[in-house]
């Protein structure tokens, strides 16, 4: 990696394998387009990005990807970092490895399940980000969540345990609401890493990840063909709207 060359910009990175628990989950239909056209859309209208990266284990979906936007720069990667247990950091490492003649200083991090985004907001934290990253390994979008995660809990021989500290004292979690701070979860609308971070760290979150507080209600992560419904829900809803 000493002879990277390292553009000033960011790349947007679109991760999209075969296997899923729903078959062709990436390339099924929402409202007449592939799930993968949202993301690909989104990430050349935003005018954000330097290069728009498409990775995928499958010709099949290299081929669609190329249909929606033959600009894209393909990232042909293998079974083995495309299995439903391989991280997201081994993906964006084999391409770094295959491409680190030149790299960008910055990657954008679009999941394709999440075919719902708000360009204006991408523009907005992209320019926070880059005022906050030499403090910051990263950056990821929060929601906050409805409920205090400290009321999760887990079962073992049909006794009830506290999930935070792992013992069967629930009393002292199952509290007024009120009680907690708020808690948030990653709703993935787009994250943002530090490529000289990845290759230093070997990870692409680090210990000093930046949260900014989304509360996007229409950001949807399609997982169940329930999800898949919703999505055609808040997407009806946003046009209505226009």
């Amino acid at each position: 990696m000493n002879k990277t060359k390292f553009v000033n910009e960011i790349w947007a990175f679109i991760p999209a394998r075969a296997g899923s628990s729903l078959k062709d989950k990436n390339i099924r239909k929402l409202n007449g387009k592939p799930l993968i056209y949202y993301s690909i859309k989104t990430a050349f209208q935003s005018k954000c990005f330097g290069k728009v990266i498409f990775s995928s284990d499958s010709k099949k979906y290299i081929d669609i990807a190329l249909e929606i936007n033959n600009k894209l720069k393909i990232h042909e990667r293998n079974a083995k970092i495309s299995s439903a247990t391989a991280s997201e950091y081994s993906v964006f490492k084999d391409y770094i490895d295959k491409n680190e003649k030149v790299l960008p200083l910055y990657f954008a991090h679009l999941r394709p399940t999440n075919p719902v985004r708000n360009i204006k907001t991408i523009k907005k934290v992209i320019k926070i980000f880059k005022k906050i990253q030499s403090k910051y390994s990263c950056m990821r979008l929060l929601n906050e969540t409805s409920k205090p995660t400290y009321w999760s809990c887990g079962v073992k021989n049909n006794r009830v345990y506290t999930a935070f500290n792992n013992d069967y004292d629930v009393n002292k979690l199952w509290l007024a609401r009120q009680t907690f701070k708020k808690t948030y979860f990653i709703n993935c609308h787009i994250d943002l890493y530090k490529t000289k971070h990845i290759i230093k760290n070997k990870n692409l979150w680090g210990k000093k990840v930046y949260g900014y507080i989304d509360n996007d209600s229409t950001i949807v992560d399609i997982d169940t063909n329930e999800d898949f419904k919703y999505a055609e829900y808040v997407m009806s809803k946003k046009i209505k709207k226009m």
